[in-house]
């Protein structure tokens, strides 16, 4: 039996996975923002028969300090874990700023990302066969970091921020597995294609015609789960990987994987955090 936590498995793909690998006979911790989901979560498991290997752990993974406190709660209540897979997202065509200064979208699809992995890798390393899965968009271009301005100030929108979120993640990969390489945990980008999930956020009018088309248009829960739960059953030999709608791609090329500016941002990422 192995330990998942998903960070986001209240919806979409993170709910897929989270009841498949109940399904499997797994334990799953499921961390969220919405105690109303997190409750239909627990009661579908007891209705499969798992209340017993389910958890839910109400959390704003926005804020970093929320982060924080769910890597002291999951440390000091299992012994180890197996698998984090990091799928919470949540769009906004209007800029928020959380309570702790940060944009919002990187905070959520970054910030917190970046915490649980690093906060959570003394608890991975205690298991036989770790991985770490980042549910994000590996293999596609996208913009370089504004060092200047991450949270958006000035020219924002929502597409951008998620796309400026997607390139942290790829770096967040690098980084990481350049900091732990030597280590059991093996870190693994992925990117699931269109998915038709709820795609939970706030839309303008426009924005939100477009995403009801992509949700038309995308493949089922069921098949963006399968690959990832490929991952944790066998995770890849290599620190780091990243895998595109169930198909490796490399990560060498330097325009996508940049180690320079892993190493910067990682650097970069902590004095954020410190302040």
């Amino acid at each position: 039996m192995k330990t998942v936590v998903i960070s986001g498995g209240n919806d979409g793909i993170g709910r897929g996975l989270a009841l498949a690998r109940l399904a499997r006979g797994d334990q799953v911790v499921v961390l969220g923002r919405g105690a109303d989901k997190g409750r239909r979560f627990l009661a579908e498991a007891e209705a499969r028969g798992a209340r017993d290997r389910a958890h839910f752990v109400a959390a704003d993974l926005s804020l970093v300090s929320e982060n924080r406190r769910v890597v002291e709660e999951l440390t000091g209540s299992f012994p180890a874990l197996d698998a984090l897979v990091l799928c919470a997202r949540f769009f906004r065509s209007a800029r928020f700023e959380t309570a702790e200064g940060y944009e919002s979208t990187f905070a959520l699809e970054y910030l917190s990302r970046y915490v649980l992995s690093h906060g959570l890798t003394g608890a991975l390393e205690k298991s036989e066969s770790p991985v770490v899965v980042n549910v994000s968009g590996p293999g596609i271009p996208k913009p370089a970091i504004r060092w200047d301005d991450p949270h958006f100030r000035t020219g924002y929108s929502g597409i951008a921020a998620q796309r400026h979120a997607g390139t942290a993640n790829d770096l967040l990969g690098v980084a990481y597995a350049a900091r732990h390489g030597e280590g059991r945990t093996r870190y693994v980008l992925v990117n699931p294609g269109s998915t038709a999930t709820s795609f939970a956020g706030e839309y303008d009018p426009v924005t939100k015609s477009q995403v009801e088309a992509i949700r038309r248009m995308g493949k089922p829960v069921e098949q963006a789960v399968a690959p990832i739960a490929e991952v944790i059953d066998a995770p890849p030999a290599e620190p780091l990987s990243a895998f595109a709608e169930g198909r490796r791609i490399g990560v060498d090329d330097p325009r996508l994987f940049d180690r320079e500016a892993a190493a910067r941002l990682a650097e970069f990422t902590e004095r954020l955090l410190a302040r």
